[in-house]
């Protein structure tokens, strides 16, 4: 059976849901596929023991763009802001808290390295008014170094006076911080080794890398974009739930018409003549649209849905070449009550990170470069039921560690239960170690290796992020150098997931971009919506 519409979008995650959404509201006919039986990818909320149930991540809310929240009118949505944002353990039994107020956090400093106290209001209003030019450049599509045209240049000329309007300063900063290293960032400003390495956990977040590699300064930025001011983690949570972005984008859809498929994936993008005609699904179904968006990641887009016939040996070649090296595991628990942290309870609002060395950061980072599960681990973790008490029993609570690294390819074998436990044991030994009787209160554990993450949310190679944000990977090389504003090399197939600019940790962001180059498209008549209702 073929079923006619204007538009397909595959993927139901946040960014597939704001391109279909973006094209409901623009009076394309829409039909979104999703894979499997619940909407919000990773965003998802999923019960991983009785009564316990959590989302695909930790919860943070990312930095949702200015232009999304008003295209598609999510002004409602409100959110709690992280304090405190990230503490470490420095000794037994005591911590260093880092909280969005600059004036509070140098006072917690200033009681171990006064001078590292006070440089850090001067440090955090540095790296914001950077992350703040990030923000501007993840609004847009990204700039075009080879542009020849009088709209990219003026685009081009615009970004220019946007740097240059961060004053000499900062501009040189921008400039030095980008493709340096997150270690040589903390170094150069702090003495404190605790201090050091809270920042600098921000700047390994999902990549197979150490705090040693170039352009880890860069991915710390862009996991600042829309962070609260003096905030070093987090862009805070949805006050309605975790999945609070992904209902409202969904129920804006509905309203405007979009065919949501779930519970079937898209097993072919359909191609005639070099030109996309539509989407077979798994159950046979074909569903003609003349332009699809696709929000999976680009080597599930272009080397499986699509037959490779279609493209040029280079690009297919680029697209091999592209590293998502999945290396994060995620353990959930489900517990009875919270570890006594005495008059330091109030870090488990925040993150809590568990690695209080640079050194330590490295040697977890090491082992993944040789296939091996870091012997310790660096893990971070969040309380969730402290914001939404709703996803566990009454009393009782759920809590999420981010194990790194943990590569999805090991030296030594596959995946199997017993390594996958190996590491949940890992990890909980790491959380303990900081936390003093916590698995004596865990009554549910759920271990998710990068391979269980591929099987579980579509992931090429068990990769949160739909390709490493590594300095080869990012703005106009997202995500490949020549096709990175949004429309693939084939006619009428786009790419919205954080596979491509702006990236992950910024939901919507890149289904936004697609949608408005599927639009600008559409208006400028280089493709025909042959079903386009008047």
């Amino acid at each position: 059976m073929t079923v006619a519409f204007d538009a397909i979008v595959i993927g139901g995650g946040p960014n597939g849901l704001v391109a279909a959404a973006a094209l409901g509201r623009a009076g394309v006919r829409v039909a979104l596929v999703e894979r499997a039986s619940q909407l919000g990818g990773q965003a998802r909320v999923e019960a991983f023991a009785p009564g316990f149930s959590a989302p695909g991540d930790d919860g943070d809310s990312g930095w949702v763009p200015p232009t999304v929240v008003r295209g598609l009118g999510l002004g409602g949505l409100a959110r709690h802001d992280p304090d405190p944002c990230v503490t470490v353990p420095i000794a037994s039994g005591a911590w260093l808290t880092l909280w969005a107020d600059p004036t509070r956090t140098a006072a917690a400093i200033a009681r171990h390295a006064p001078a590292d106290a006070a440089r850090w209001p001067e440090f955090v209003r540095r790296v914001h008014r950077l992350a703040g030019f990030l923000a501007r450049l993840y609004q847009g599509p990204p700039p075009d170094v080879d542009a020849t045209g009088p709209g990219e240049l003026g685009r081009l000329l615009r970004l220019g006076v946007a740097l240059r309007r961060l004053g000499r300063d900062d501009m040189v900063a921008l400039l030095r911080t980008l493709p340096m290293s997150v270690r040589e960032l903390v170094e150069d400003a702090f003495e404190y080794e605790p201090l050091r390495a809270a920042v600098a956990a921000g700047g390994v977040r999902d990549l197979r890398q150490g705090p040693r590699s170039g352009g880890t300064g860069f991915v710390l930025l862009h996991y600042l974009v829309g962070a609260p001011a003096g905030a070093v983690r987090g862009r805070g949570r949805w006050r309605a739930g975790p999945d609070a972005f992904v209902a409202a984008v969904a129920a804006e859809a509905a309203r405007r018409g979009v065919t949501i498929r779930s519970a079937v994936a898209a097993r072919r993008i359909l191609v005639r003549d070099d030109a996309v005609v539509g989407v077979m699904l798994a159950d046979g179904t074909e569903l003609a649209a003349p332009r699809v968006v696709s929000c999976v990641d680009p080597a599930h887009t272009l080397l499986d849905l699509l037959d490779p016939v279609w493209l040029d040996p280079e690009v297919l070649h680029a697209v091999r070449q592209i590293k998502f090296r999945g290396c994060t595991a995620t353990v959930r628990y489900g517990m009875q009550r919270l570890p006594d942290a005495g008059a330091d309870a109030e870090m488990l609002r925040g993150v809590v990170s568990c690695t209080p060395t640079l050194d330590g950061l490295e040697r977890a980072a090491d082992a993944a470069k040789y296939g091996a599960v870091a012997e310790r681990p660096h893990v971070e973790i969040t309380v969730p039921t402290l914001t939404w008490p709703a996803l566990a029993p009454d009393g009782q609570h759920v809590a999420i560690a981010r194990a790194q690294y943990a590569p999805y390819t090991l030296r030594e074998g596959a995946w199997d239960h017993a390594r996958r436990e190996a590491l949940g044991d890992a990890v909980t030994a790491v959380v303990d170690e900081a936390l003093p009787g916590f698995s004596s209160r865990v009554v549910h554990r759920e271990v998710l290796t990068p391979r269980d993450l591929a099987d579980r949310y579509g992931l090429t190679e068990g990769a949160r992020s739909h390709g490493e944000l590594t300095l080869d990977q990012i703005l106009f090389m997202r995500p490949i150098s020549g096709w990175a504003h949004h429309a693939l090399p084939v006619r009428g197939l786009y790419l919205g997931g954080a596979g491509a600019h702006p990236g992950p940790g910024i939901p919507g962001g890149a289904g936004w971009l697609a949608a408005r180059r599927l639009l600008r498209d559409r208006r400028a008549g280089r493709y025909t919506l042959t079903t386009e209702r008047s």
